[in-house]
Order: C-alpha cells, then structure tokens, then sequence
C-alpha cells in the first residue's frame, strides 16, 4: 500500500492545468460512470473510455496513431506536446499571505477594523489599540493552528520518483521505423478473433525503456507486473492470469480479474474487464497495455480536478457563524444610531454624542468573537490530535458536534478491509474440518502466487502442526490457476499407494469436473453420483452463502495411482466433490459500540459504498446497523434531485456506487438541512469528501482524499470518531456560551443606556468607562474554552440557530436591565447622584453595577442546571471571572480611579450592591427554567 500512496502524492504534487480546462472536466464528470442509455448519453469522458473498451485492437491503435510495436520518439514527443504531460491537477497550499487574509475575513473583524479607524480618527488611541489587539490576535492564532494542522497533514505523505516500463522505438527520417540491434521487436502475430492483441511478452520486452510516469502518452504501451501501479487508463492488449486490486476507485475488497477481449456493449466504465485505470495496482499476473488517456483525462485525474476545480459552499459552521455574526450587527446598526439620536437631543453635545454612540457600538461588538472562536477551536484541536485525529481545517471541528447524518464508506470503516475464511462446509452447508484440510493442503503447495483467499487459508497456522505435512505430505505436481479453467490443482503424496489431487476453484467450474458428491451422514460419509438432484441442491446452498455476502469457493479431490508423476489439466476430470470455504471482510469488533454510540449522540449512519448489496448487507447486519432500505447506484442515477432527496432520507444502505453517485447522494442530504459527514479513504470518495460539511479521511488514505478531507484520522475506527463528535460539541457548546453571554449582556446594557440617556441630565457612563468595562469583561471570557459542559446539552447534535441567539438576546437581556434602572434610582435617590457635579458618583456605582451583573451572567447561563450547585464552571472560568469582578470594585476604589474619571463608593453602597446581585441571580434562575421549558436548551 505505501506503493500506492507514493505514486498519488506523485500524481498530486504535479503542476496545475488551466482553469478553463479545469471547468471543462468538472462538466464531463457530471454523469462519469455511467453506462450508455438511450435517456443518457455519456460524458465525453465515459465515452471514450467505453469505445476504448468495445473497439477491436487495430481499431484502437489506428484512432489514437499508435502501432502494434508503440510509439516511436518523435510521436511521443508530438503526443505530449498535444496532449500535456501524464500529471494530475490537486489542490496546492495556499500562500501565506493569502491564508492570513482568510483567516481574517469575516465580517466581525472587519467591523471591528472599521470601528478602530473611527476611534483613531476620533483620538480615541486606547479605544483603537484595544480593538486592533482583538482582531490581531484572533487573526493570528487561526494562522498559527491551522498552518500547524496543515503541516501535520502534510508530513503524513511522502513523495517519491516513479517510472513506467514502456515500448518506445527511436524515429528515423520521416518518422519511418528504423530498427536498432538494441530494439528490434519480434514479428508481432494477427489480432486474436476475440480483438485481444496476440503480440508476446517475450516481443514485447525488446523495446522496454524505463520512463517516468509524466512523460506517458496516449497510444503508448506499458508492460505491467505485479506490484505495478496503473500510470494511466488503459485498454489491456496481453493479460497472463491479471488480477487488479481496483478498491480504492471502487470500494470492492477484493480484486478483479481482467482480461484482453473487447467489452461486450453497455457494460458500464468501472466494469469493463479489459480496461485499467490510474491509481489502481496489479496484485497478481502480468500484461501489456496500450494507454488511452493521461493526466486529467483519465477517470482518476477528472475526479481530482473536481475536487479542486469546485469551490466549497460554505458549511454549515461558515453560514452559522455569518448568520449570528449578521443578526448582531444589525442590532447594532439599528441601536448605536438611536443612542446617538438621544444623546444628541438631550445632551446637546453633538461630539460627545457621536463618541458615546461610537463606544456603545464597541460595547455591542463581540469583538471576542473572533478570539474566542478560533481559541476554543484551537483547543479542540489540541485534544483531538491527542485522540489521533488531525485537524487540518479549524472550521472541522464544530461540524464535527453539528454532524447529524454520517455517511461512511464499507471497507476498512465498517470491515477490516481483510479477507477472512468465514466458514468451511460440506456440500450440504454443515461445518467440516475435512474441507479444511483439504483446502489447506492446496493453499499450501502450489508455488504460484498465493491470492488473498489462499492467506486467509494459511492463517490456519495450528492445521501445520495437525497435519505433519513435513513427514506426512510430499508435494508431486501442480496444475497452475488460469482464469479459463478458474482453479488450481496440487497433487501430494501422504502414503506410497496412492497420490490425491485437491483442486479448489468457482463453484460452476468446479461442478463440471465433478462426477460424485461426498454426503456426510450420521452413519459416515459416503460419496454419491453427481446428478440433477444433487448439483440443484449445490446451487441451492452455495447462492444462499452468496445471499450472505460471502464469497465461495468449492473444494474436490480424487485418489490418483501412485506411479504418475507429471499431471495435466485432463486429469482434472471424475473428481469428488467434498465441500465449500466462503470469505469475508468481517466487521470490525469497534464497530457495533462505535454505531450504537453515535445513535445514542443523535448520529444517522449511512453507508455508501462502491461494493455490491449482498456483502454490504451481510456487513450491516454483523455490526447491528438495521437497514432500512437499500438503493444501487444504477437507481441513483434514475432519480432526478427531488427523487433522491426523497430517497436519500428513507434509505441507509447504497451500494454499487459512483463516485458521482456518492457526492450527489451527500449533497441531497445537505440540502435537505442535515449536516452531514462523510468518511472515506479511496479516490472514488473524493468528491463526497469535498462536498460534505466534514470531510473525514484516514491517514492511510489515497492523497486525494486526504487532500479533499477537513479531518484526517490516524486511526481508521468509527470509536475515534465518535470521540471526536463529542469533543467537536464540546468545542461548539462553549462558543454559543460565548455568544448568548455576550449578545443579552450587550442588549441589557443598551436597552439601559437608553432607559438612562432619555432622562438623566448627563451621560450614565463616559466612552472610556465602556470600552474598559467592555475589555475587562472579554477577558473574563477567555477562559470560555476551558469550560465544562454539561453531559446534557451534548447528548444531541448541537446547531447553529440565528432565531434562538435572537430570542435568547431579547429574553434575558432586559433582565439585567431590570437592575441596572433599580441602581439607577437608588443612586439618584438614596446617595444623591442627582445633579451634574455628582456625575461621577453615579457613573461608578453604575460601573461597577454593570462590570459584577456583566460576569455573573456568565454563571447563571452557562448552563440549563443551578449554577454553583448542579453544575460547577471550570477552575480557570471560575478563576478569570473572580478576578476580574475583584478588578472591577477595585478600579473605583483604588488610588488608580481618578485615571478612568470614576470615584470611590461609599461602603454603605456595597450592601445595595450585594442586593441587586441576589436579585439578579434569582429573577435570571426563575427566568431560565420558564425558558427551557417553553423553547430548550442546547
């Protein structure tokens, strides 16, 4: 696999092709995949690649100028100049620059920047330095978080130089073919009937040439062998036993076979057997190849462009954080103009006016926001990367707590992505450790290269031991797997009077050769005729192992006489048939509690693979996922948008997808108002990674996917997912604490700005009383995402709601108002800040009134229980905001007030003071509980 993910961080560190090509293949991958219907005519990627694999060889060549001997030099030369070099377009880091102007844009900071020049205009230096510092440091730190995250990303891909063995020849004059000693080609044979090319391997190697993958050319041909990578799409020419692991395209554990014969017509692109696509691998075999498409015109290369050609809608944290952002400034621009009005009329003072409506405006402004935003998910970061997860995009992690719908790829997510023999029977279905055996002994002496299914055989390591094969089993011939007979046969020797052929294989082919059953009875086995009755109830029990998802595999056997020593495939005639071994990618042991406790989280998992239904559902039904209905890939692209939003809401199962299937399928959900996620490691869920709110990788995964992906796991487990969902929720429940604290607190103390501007006969409180009042109170906050949560208000997918902030602002803020007029009337009535030469008398005991009402709120709805008693903040809330209401009393009192024009109180006021805040505390509890019960909590 390492192989795998050098050769895509090769593709994808490749140069960019231009934007309007760009923009023309995200249009070709509109319906990529599908097959061609009268109703739906392919894209022109898909049908070309169709006609590829349906046109007869010389066909082929003709129409892309090649010759059964390749390209000579000067056509290749020509073809790249004409075609581009064989590189895959991917997403490069952004600038420095242009990553620091993202991370300040938004439109708080810019509010705020506008709010500063006004103060630096105005002379109000502290008022500027204060805003400029929120917004340098809020700017700052996602710079900082998210360059580390990006790093970390970075470093988990590794590059390397890769080539491809070509058949180039060197051009003569005129381009005619001059062969050199070092290159002369065999005399290559007709075409085959069945249109695969018949020229030999042998042939073929004497023009090879190492080449770099970039410099691969349509109508070139590549000698492929095990452990190869697929460097292009490509038609198969010459295959010898060819197995191609093609998972990561298509979500299929297992690999397939391919072949040179031409495509029978309306096959679709992915299931055409004699095409090979970039960024799979060849697992076992070997073949020669002619390349029909490269870069970005390959299948692999147009799903890598609309990954990075489609810009991103934004996501559900983006609009919700906007729409807040929005509804606050609104108030603000509705609010600071009224104050100014009244101020104006009242006072007389225009300026003085204008400056206070300026500083009222800062109140208003969360200039927090920002910080306290990025901070709290820079935090989250920091935890999560200790729960091997990497955060590569902040903006992740609150999506991570809004998710409401998962969707998940099969294999390697829910299954270990390893092939495990499940069962071993006899004919009738029932457990049989003689099949074993004998499936054993044929996995363990032929000498061809073993396949997946033979390892999960030989993982029955004890059977060794049992078997005695050194003293017991001598090895006498072979009949080597070929995918016309589709088995293999060994031939071993246990004792000198007879030798045993064991042959295992698919089933069909199987039967042919069998003439007798072998039945195991209560009285013993005994083997029985082979006939119409029998093979029915073959077929009867190994379809209901297929209808289980497994994949089957029968076992025979005969007794050969024990002079014969070289065998063929005519022996393979008169066998027994003893039994079945069936395989399994089986479920991960993490993934039953992992889905039960994301259900229990108020997380809908969907699974969306490329596999086909049957294994699929064997799967769900193993990790106790109930299915609640299944939908193909070919019914998927039946469906028009309101079809299958309908569909992808009633559905949990889609199987036999695309990769445009799955990301059509993602953004149906988005629309319907979910915020979904999407986990997946292979090429063909790159699209759905780009378009979900999340997109969560592995760290194992192609680099396209990482690439697409917001968060990439180090562990490849739903557990570690379903922990980082709830770290997410934590992360977004401390930001909305933020924003209810400071948005009900700032309407309180307009709405008392207001109450106070519209009768007394001075200002209630000067600008710079404000701003320090506001700063102090915004310091308070910084320990905000240190916060506990309450195990309640996480229990269920948390989300942005511009109406409930607006309601929770205009509930609880008159509260506080409330309390502020009460301070109000007992300093102009019981202490006799009544005239303009007590101004400052009342403007600090309204400072310190409104700075310990301001903090306390933080308390009271931090959360839905009793606070103090029920639920406890966290030690650095508790200890910021003490600290800060100890400040705030001590600013009037101590030798430091006549630099901020206020004065000491007298201690008489104290008691009063103490009042209030009881007051306060009570009227806000009493309020909360006939809150909750008429709107919730979240």
């Amino acid at each position: 696999m390492n192989f795998f993910h050098h050769l895509f961080d090769r593709f994808l560190r490749s140069r960019h092709v231009t934007r309007h090509f760009a923009r023309r293949l995200m249009l070709d991958t509109l319906t990529l995949g599908r097959a061609a219907t009268p109703a739906t005519m392919p894209d022109p990627l898909t049908r070309d690649l169709l006609r590829a694999a349906t046109d007869d060889v010389p066909t082929l060549l003709d129409r892309l100028g090649s010759d059964k001997n390749g390209l000579t030099d000067t056509q290749a030369a020509a073809a790249l100049a004409l075609h581009g070099p064989n590189e895959v377009e991917h997403e490069k880091p952004l600038p420095g620059w242009l990553h620091l102007w993202h991370c300040y844009k938004n439109p708080f900071n810019v509010l705020l920047t506008v709010l500063a020049l006004i103060s630096y205009l105005t002379d109000d230096r502290e008022a500027t330095v204060v805003i400029l510092a929120m917004v340098v440091l809020s700017t700052l730190l996602r710079f900082v978080q998210e360059g580390r995250s990006n790093r970390a990303a970075e470093r988990l891909k590794s590059l390397v130089s890769n080539t491809a063995t070509v058949l180039r020849r060197p051009s003569a004059q005129g381009d005619a073919y001059v062969p050199t000693p070092a290159t002369v080609p065999a005399p290559a044979p007709a075409p085959t009937p069945g249109g695969g090319h018949a020229m030999t391997l042998k042939a073929a190697a004497a023009g090879q040439r190492e080449l770099p993958i970039s410099q691969l050319v349509p109508g070139d041909h590549v000698v492929l062998s095990a452990g190869d990578m697929i460097p292009s799409d490509c038609r198969v020419l010459t295959a010898k036993d060819l197995f191609v692991s093609q998972s990561a395209m298509t979500g299929e554990s297992l690999p397939v076979e391919k072949f040179a014969e031409s495509s029978a017509p309306g096959a679709s692109v992915l299931d055409a057997r004699n095409l090979l696509f970039m960024g799979t691998n060849v697992v076992s075999g070997s073949a020669t190849a002619l390349v029909v498409a490269t870069g970005n015109h390959t299948y692999f290369g147009t799903l890598a462009t609309r990954v990075t050609a489609i810009d991103r809608a934004p996501t559900a944290f983006q609009a919700g954080v906007n729409s807040v952002s929005w509804l606050l400034i609104r108030f603000a621009l509705v609010m600071v103009p009224i104050v100014l009005v009244v101020n104006g009329f009242t006072k007389g003072d225009w300026l003085e006016a204008f400056l206070f409506a300026l500083s009222v405006a800062v109140g208003l402004t969360p200039e927090m926001l920002p910080m306290i935003v990025t901070s709290t998910l820079a935090k989250g970061a920091v935890l999560l990367s200790r729960k091997k997860v990497v955060v590569k995009r902040l903006d992740a992690i609150q999506n991570f707590g809004a998710m409401d719908v998962l969707c998940t790829d099969k294999t390697g997510t829910l299954t270990q992505d390893k092939i495990f023999l499940e069962r071993h029977t006899d004919v009738f279905g029932h457990e049989s450790d003689e099949v074993l055996t004998f499936a054993y002994l044929n996995s363990h002496y032929q000498s061809g290269l073993k396949n997946l299914l033979d390892h999960a055989v030989l993982e029955h390591v004890e059977l060794q031991a049992d078997l005695r094969l050194a003293q017991d089993y001598r090895k006498v011939d072979e009949i080597p797997f070929d995918f016309v007979r589709r088995r293999m046969s060994v031939i071993v020797s246990e004792r000198d009077d007879h030798h045993e052929l064991i042959c295992k294989g698919a089933v069909e082919e199987m039967l042919d050769i069998c003439t007798r059953v072998r039945v195991v009875e209560d009285a013993g086995a005994q083997d029985l005729p082979l006939d119409e009755a029998l093979r029915a109830r073959v077929l009867e029990v190994t379809r209901g192992l297929n209808n289980e998802g497994l994949r089957v595999v029968a076992v025979a056997m005969k007794e050969t006489p024990p002079h014969q020593s070289v065998y063929g495939v005519a022996d393979e005639s008169g066998l027994t048939l003893i039994g079945y071994v069936a395989f399994l990618d089986p479920p991960k042991e993490s993934t039953a509690p992992a889905l039960k406790a994301l259900a229990a989280h108020g997380v809908t998992v969907k699974v969306l693979t490329g596999d086909n239904e049957l294994v699929t559902l064997k799967v769900c039904r193993e990790v106790g996922l109930a299915v609640q209905g299944v939908l193909l890939g070919k019914d998927v692209d039946a469906m028009d948008d309101a079809a299958l939003a309908q569909a992808a809401e009633s559905h949990n199962v889609f199987a036999k997808l695309s990769p445009l299937n799955k990301e059509r399928l993602v953004r149906a959900l988005r629309a319907g108002g979910h915020v979904v996620g999407f986990m997946g490691d292979g090429i063909n869920d790159a699209p759905a990674l780009r378009a979900a709110d999340i997109g969560i990788s592995v760290d194992s995964a192609v680099d396209i996917a990482k690439e697409a992906a917001d968060i990439i796991l180090l562990e490849k487990s739903l557990m570690v997912l379903e922990e980082g969902v709830m770290e997410g929720r934590k992360t977004f429940s401390n930001m909305l604490k933020y924003i209810r604290m400071t948005a009900s607190s700032n309407f309180g103390n307009v709405f008392s700005v207001l109450v106070a501007s519209a009768f007394l006969p001075f200002l209630p409180m000067l600008p710079l009383h404000l701003l320090v009042q506001n700063l102090l109170y915004d310091v308070s906050q910084i320990a905000i995402p240190f916060d506990n949560v309450d195990e309640e208000v996480i229990r269920n997918p948390l989300k942005w709601n511009p109406g409930d902030i607006g309601r929770f602002m205009v509930f609880f803020g008159p509260i506080s108002s409330v309390f502020d007029i009460t301070t109000f009337v007992v300093m102009w009535y019981v202490f006799g800040a009544d005239n303009v030469g007590a101004q400052t008398l009342f403007q600090s005991g309204w400072f310190v009134v409104g700075l310990l009402t301001q903090t306390l709120i933080v308390h009271m709805i931090r959360t839905p229980k009793l606070p103090f008693v029920e639920s406890i903040a966290s030690v650095p809330l508790l200890t910021a905001t003490a600290l800060i209401m100890a400040v705030g009393i001590f600013i009037p009192m101590g030798p430091l007030a006549g630099h901020f024009k206020l004065q000491a109180l007298p201690w008489s006021y104290f008691p009063w003071v103490l009042g209030i805040l009881a007051g306060y505390v009570v009227l806000t509890t009493v309020m909360k509980r006939f809150y909750i019960r008429r709107y919730g909590w979240q």
